[in-house]
């Protein structure tokens, strides 16, 4: 299975209704940073991502201190951003205090 990379003005248009996440300098991620009331709640979050994660066989990059999260979404697939990276930003903005 293919998975396409979204085109600039998809790119865009994802960043428009997705606040909170910014592009990676090379153009080819979303990041966001979180910050939670403790190590708990953080890591509360993170396992209610990668059950999502798991479900959909689309996981994070990410990083963890104490209260702070820093996750990074691309699809190596397709050498990119895809609707994939989309959706897990969404599903993860859900989720997020």
């Amino acid at each position: 299975m293919s998975i396409a990379r979204l085109t600039d003005a998809e790119r865009e248009e994802a960043l428009a209704v997705l606040p909170g996440w910014n592009l990676r300098e090379d153009g080819l991620a979303l990041v966001r940073v979180l910050k939670f009331a403790d190590f708990n709640a953080a890591f509360g979050f993170m396992t209610r991502v990668a059950i999502q994660a798991d479900k959909v066989d689309h996981h994070p990059e990410w990083f963890n201190v104490y209260n702070r999260v820093e996750i990074t979404l691309t699809t190596h697939d397709a050498g990119g951003l895809s609707r994939r990276d989309v959706d897990m930003a969404r599903f993860i903005d859900a989720v997020a205090p």
